[in-house]
């Protein structure tokens, strides 16, 4: 009986070759060393040490620190009922830098609306002005209820109340007012506006002035 299949010799080049990953494992092992080292140390070390290198009061938060106590930063708001002082914007967060948030009520809200209504006419009686010449930034709650800025406007019908309190003249108040009158962000975006806290701090040292050496003996 004949066979009319053949068969192949199994010769070395026939052999299948061994199963292999021809390196891709030891490329992912690395690219992840590489990116776990080089995007998680090294990368946060090196923004880091610029930002203290090239802004360092900056990259520390902004603090204002006097006779090496720090008082406050300069990007966080500090609430302010002392009539001596001027007033912040109203806060949804009570200032608590641990919990910024806006009141999330849309301005046909009608809690939103009374509460508006209220603290103008609180003020417009408190400032002894009609109630339309408050300005909306002291009736309202910054987004993030930590806005450390009130506008000029806002500055401006403060300085009255400011200047009783103090006993200092309103042309004092009025020229602290306007060296801590910031402008346009690149002169384009936003509004000038006011830091309260830089500006209060200016206040205390105008209306507290160093004491007066003891006369000495003849």
């Amino acid at each position: 009986m004949s066979h009319n299949a053949t068969t192949t010799p199994r010769t070395p080049g026939n052999v299948s070759p061994a199963i292999s990953d021809k390196g891709l494992l030891r490329g992912s092992i690395g690219l992840a060393i590489i990116s776990l080292v080089g995007f998680g140390l090294l990368y946060p070390l090196a923004g880091v040490g610029l930002g203290q290198a090239l802004f360092p009061s900056t990259a520390n938060g902004s603090l204002i620190e006097r006779d090496g106590k720090v008082l406050g930063s300069s990007l966080v708001a500090q609430p302010f009922s002392d009539d001596r002082y001027f007033q912040s914007r109203p806060s949804a967060a009570n200032y608590d830098v641990m919990a910024v948030a806006g009141s999330n009520q849309a301005r046909t809200n009608p809690d939103l609306r009374k509460r508006v209504d209220e603290t103008r006419a609180a003020l417009a009686q408190r400032y002894g002005v009609d109630p339309s010449a408050i300005p909306s930034d002291l009736v309202t709650q910054s987004g993030g209820g930590i806005d450390p800025h009130i506008s000029s406007q806002a500055a401006a019908i403060q300085i009255d109340r400011v200047a009783h309190a103090r006993g200092i003249s309103r042309d004092v108040i009025e020229g602290l007012v306007a060296q801590h009158t910031e402008g346009k962000q690149l002169g384009l975006l936003g509004q000038p506006r006011v830091n309260v806290l830089e500006l209060n701090l200016a206040l205390d040292a105008v209306a507290s002035p160093a004491p007066k050496a003891p006369a000495t003996a003849q």
